[in-house]
């Protein structure tokens, strides 16, 4: 019997009023038992100018963070480069193709979405989410940016990942929200 993986999560981006802000909720399951309350599933990177969060096993992840991470170095920060980049190894080398994971990399100015099957997307509205509660922290992002502008993106974030919170039991209330740095 394989031994379930942690996982879940939900991660959630906003690109609102000259603000990029990424925020993740802190639950690891394994299977279907809360295995951490407050894993730390956004990072930040290139001195504050990219910032990134993952969801999907926790290992995986962290071996995709270093992989991105070493690609923004060898691309000089190139943010979209470095995405690619790192879809394009992921997709092909035999060792990354079996990691189960997803994220989100964010600048100055843009959200990228990076996944396993070679996919680098720019999300539209300026409003990214990944993990379990994905489709329900998007939903509110995407009404808090249409009806409530007068938030700033950390506010839509806190928020939106409260909302899913309250519905994904794999989505917990311990949150951590980073602000790309621009400069």
């Amino acid at each position: 019997m394989k031994t379930p993986s942690i996982h879940s999560t939900t991660v959630v981006a906003v690109v609102h009023n000259g603000e990029v802000v990424i925020g993740a909720d802190g639950q690891a399951t394994m299977g279907n038992t809360v295995a951490k309350s407050n894993v730390r599933k956004v990072r930040v990177l290139a001195g504050g100018k990219v910032i990134a969060g993952f969801a999907g096993s926790t290992a995986d992840a962290f071996t995709l963070l270093e992989r991105f991470e070493e690609k923004l170095g060898a691309y000089g920060g190139n943010l979209k480069r470095a995405a690619i980049e790192l879809a394009k190894d992921w997709r092909t080398d035999r060792y990354l193709r079996r990691l189960e994971a997803m994220m989100i990399v964010a600048g100055k100015d843009e959200i990228l979405v990076i996944s396993g099957t070679g996919d680098v997307l720019e999300p539209d509205h300026q409003v990214a989410a990944i993990g379990s509660g994905s489709m329900y922290a998007q939903s509110a992002a995407l009404a808090l940016k249409k009806h409530a502008p007068h938030l700033t993106a950390e506010e839509m974030v806190r928020e939106s990942l409260h909302i899913a919170a309250d519905i994904c039991i794999y989505t917990n209330h311990n949150l951590v929200v980073e602000k790309v740095i621009s400069a």
